[in-house]
């Protein structure tokens, strides 16, 4: 059987991890060997912190609900039961945006949650 030499594919595989570590530091960008482990430690990182951001955003936002939202005196989860009863679909990133940028429009989302939440209190009563 004849013998196969893989130097030209070695070298491309180096020089393809070589490019991928540019922006470390150190040996982490030097040498192969600690810049190949780097970057199957960055790459999985990566593709595990795209989920974690979408946690992070939403975590954010309710928190800017709630804050906006005990402001007046009422906690998120009344609020959005409120909003869902009065058959308001906006989701929690446009809340958030409403609630940092525009008081009068969350004002008026607000009242309209107070007023389906004081309907169901007073017709389960």
């Amino acid at each position: 059987m004849a013998r196969i030499k893989r130097g030209v594919h070695g070298r491309k595989h180096h020089r393809k991890v070589m490019k991928l570590t540019k922006g470390f530091r150190a040996a982490r960008r030097r040498n192969y060997k600690v810049a190949n482990e780097a970057l199957l430690h960055s790459l999985a990182y990566a593709y595990r912190d795209r989920r974690v951001r979408k946690r992070d955003f939403r975590s954010l936002w309710i928190s800017r609900i709630n804050a906006a939202v005990r402001k007046e005196g009422m906690s998120y989860s009344v609020f959005m039961n409120g909003l869902k009863k009065s058959g308001v679909t906006l989701n929690r990133k446009a809340l958030a945006e409403l609630a940092v940028s525009d008081s009068a429009a969350f004002g008026s989302l607000l009242k309209m949650a107070k007023d389906s939440h004081g309907k169901a209190s007073t017709s389960s009563a």
